[in-house]
């Protein structure tokens, strides 16, 4: 059985479209433009005390944009995936692991002959 409405349910006293008398007045604003590398131009509200920064990332692309509409900056290099192996040798010769190796295993030799076993 539906129990009996409210018309008036969901709501609250008091509840209604909030104007600027009951609010308060907003903060003075500036509007800032900027300007990214597939010519997307993104109108950045800032107050008037702040400071705009030099460059925003555009919301529609995600490449950052500067302030100046003639130079925007260019869209960053992405560098490729790298493994494990890739930045190990990049620390590494492979004289130097050839020489890391022969030694690891050297030591392993010398264990298993003494009888100490490494789990």
């Amino acid at each position: 059985m539906a129990g009996a409405g409210n018309a008036i349910r969901g709501s609250r006293v008091g509840a209604g479209p909030m104007g600027e008398a009951e609010r308060g007045d907003a903060a003075p604003r500036q509007a800032v433009t900027y300007f990214c590398a597939n010519e997307h131009r993104s109108v950045i509200m800032f107050s008037i005390e702040a400071v705009a920064p030099e460059s925003w990332d555009c919301p529609k692309c995600g490449l950052p944009g500067s302030l100046d509409s003639e130079n925007p900056p260019p869209a960053p290099k992405n560098e490729p995936y790298k493994t494990h192996l890739a930045y190990v040798k990049e620390r590494r010769s492979d004289k130097e692991a050839a020489d890391i190796l022969d030694e690891a295993l050297a030591l392993l030799r010398s264990r298993r002959k003494s009888g100490d076993l490494i789990f």
